[in-house]
């Protein structure tokens, strides 16, 4: 009975995973926290279960295989974040709320596909501002917006060169093999 209390203690290690997915339940993103789905095969599974389960229905909140998600479909995207079946909904939905808002803001309110498609470098910062190995950094569009821009030095996303976003993504790596 020890575990059954310790495994419920408060956490800052709240979000299990964030994914967006087309409207077909393809991965277009996919980001784990933890190893509650160690392979690729394992979370594209989990991928298409939770996809069949959500498409269809108007709600906010599901419960699934043990797991907490909330969603939200925009056009022909869908995004969930996926919490422990103890965690508080809010945190969660905040976290997508603000993906969500932030995306938008980044995207001039084009949320769908190819929009997202073509700014794929963009999702990766702003998904890092708002979570940080599963713990919750940033709930507010307007700073993840301003930090995005910033790491990206104020070069609108679109206009990056690939060779701007490698250097970006080397110095990042470089950066974090040193901590």
């Amino acid at each position: 009975s020890v575990a059954i209390s310790l495994s419920h203690e408060p956490s800052l290690y709240t979000v299990k995973a964030v994914l967006i997915l087309d409207n077909d339940g393809d991965r277009l993103y996919a980001k784990y926290y933890d190893d509650t789905y160690p392979t690729v095969k394992e979370q594209k599974a989990f991928e298409k279960n939770i996809f069949n389960k959500t498409h269809r229905t108007d709600s906010e909140i599901a419960l699934l295989e043990g797991l907490t998600v909330v969603y939200k479909s925009n056009i022909d995207l869908f995004f969930y974040v996926i919490g422990s079946s103890h965690e508080n909904e809010l945190m969660l939905m905040a976290v997508l709320n603000c993906l969500f808002d932030s995306l938008s803001q980044m995207l001039r309110k084009n949320v769908e596909r190819r929009a997202l498609l073509e700014n794929m470098e963009g999702l990766f910062l702003a998904v890092d501002e708002i979570v940080d190995g599963g713990v919750i950094l940033e709930s507010d569009p307007q700073q993840v917006v301003h930090r995005v821009a910033l790491r990206g030095d104020d070069v609108p996303l679109t206009e990056q060169t690939v060779t701007q976003v490698l250097q970006s993504a080397k110095e990042q790596i470089k950066w974090s093999l040193l901590r």
